[in-house]
C-alpha cells in the first residue's frame, strides 16, 4: 500500500513537471536584435531563432562583429521581405547554412530555386494571407500585402552580367510568437489604406516600420501609418541612413508621431529590444 501510494505521488510530481513545460516556456522573453537596414534576428520565448532580410555581409550599418554569418548564433527561419540585394543579400546563404526553410514572396523562391540559388526543399511556397507554422504551431507567420517592387537582380557566373529575374511582389511579416506577443516585419513599402485592415485583423504589438523615404515611407507617412491605422504597442523604425538617401531620421518619425502612448524605440544597430 505504502509502495503504491509512494508510486502515485511520483507519477503525480511527474505529471505536474510535465504539465509546467509550457508555462515555463510561456515566461520566457521575445529579444530583436536589429542589423541595420531591415535585417532583424527574432529569439522568441521557446529560444527559436527567426532572421528576417538578412543583408549583413555588405551592410554599411550592420555591426563589425555580426558581418560574419556565424555570429548569429543557431537559425531556425529565414524570412525575406522582397528580392532586393539590400533585403535578399545573406538569405540563401543563411538558410542553407543551417539547412533550414526560407519563406519569400511567391515568385521569389521559384527564382531562387530554378537559378540554382537554393534546394527546393528549403524554399517552399507561399504567398499573401497565408499562414504557415514551421517552428511548430505555437508560432505563426503570416504574410501580408506591402506596397514596393521586388525585382530579382542575379549575377550569371557563366557570363559575369547582371539579369533581372521574377521576384515576386512584396510583402510584410505577422509573426506571432509562443506568448502571443506579434511583430509586424512591414518590409519595403509605402503608406496604403489596407494597414488599417492589418492593424485591426492582427493586432501587432510591435512593428518594424521602414522611415528613410525615397524607396519607402518618409519619417511623416510611417507615422500616420502608426499611429492613425495600425496603432501598435511599439514601434522600432528601420531602414534609414544607411544611405545618404534614407535621410528620414527617428527624431521626424517621433515628432510626427506628435501625442501618443504609442512606445518608439530609437535604437542603434546592434542593439537589442527585450519584451
Amino acid at each position: 500500500m505504502i509502495k503504491k501510494t509512494l508510486a502515485t505521488i511520483v507519477w503525480i510530481v511527474i505529471a505536474t513537471m510535465l504539465g509546467m513545460v509550457p508555462a515555463a516556456a510561456q515566461t520566457g522573453k521575445v529579444e530583436v536584435l536589429w542589423l541595420g537596414q531591415a535585417a532583424i534576428r527574432i529569439t522568441t520565448p521557446g529560444g527559436k531563432v527567426i532572421v528576417i532580410d538578412p543583408w549583413l555581409k555588405t551592410n554599411p550599418k550592420t555591426p563589425p562583429e555580426y558581418k560574419d554569418l556565424d555570429a548569429l548564433g543557431k537559425v531556425d527561419l529565414v524570412l525575406v521581405t522582397h528580392g532586393h540585394f539590400d533585403h535578399l543579400a545573406d538569405a540563401a546563404e543563411l538558410a542553407k547554412k543551417h539547412k533550414v526553410l526560407l519563406y519569400s514572396p511567391a515568385g521569389l523562391n521559384q527564382s531562387l530555386v530554378k537559378l540554382g540559388e537554393m534546394p527546393a526543399e528549403l524554399a517552399p511556397g507561399m504567398n499573401k494571407s497565408g499562414t504557415v507554422t514551421p517552428l511548430g504551431p505555437n508560432i505563426k507567420i503570416t504574410m501580408t500585402h506591402a506596397e514596393h517592387s521586388s525585382e530579382y537582380v542575379w549575377k550569371n557566373p557563366a557570363s559575369g552580367k547582371d539579369e533581372v529575374h521574377v521576384g515576386g511582389e512584396p510583402v510584410g511579416y505577422i509573426v506571432e510568437l509562443e506568448n502571443g506577443f506579434k511583430i509586424y516585419h512591414m518590409g519595403d513599402t509605402g503608406l496604403f489604406g489596407d494597414m488599417k485592415l492589418i492593424g485591426e485583423q492582427y493586432k501587432p504589438d510591435l512593428i518594424l516600420i521602414p522611415i528613410g523615404g525615397n524607396f519607402t515611407m518618409d519619417p511623416q507617412h510611417a507615422a500616420v501609418a502608426t499611429r492613425d491605422f495600425i496603432k501598435p504597442k511599439y514601434a522600432l523604425p528601420i531602414h534609414y541612413g544607411t544611405y545618404p538617401i534614407l535621410k528620414g531620421t527617428p527624431e521626424e518619425y517621433i515628432k510626427a508621431l506628435g501625442t501618443t502612448s504609442i512606445q518608439v524605440f530609437p535604437i542603434k544597430p546592434g542593439e537589442k529590444l527585450v519584451f
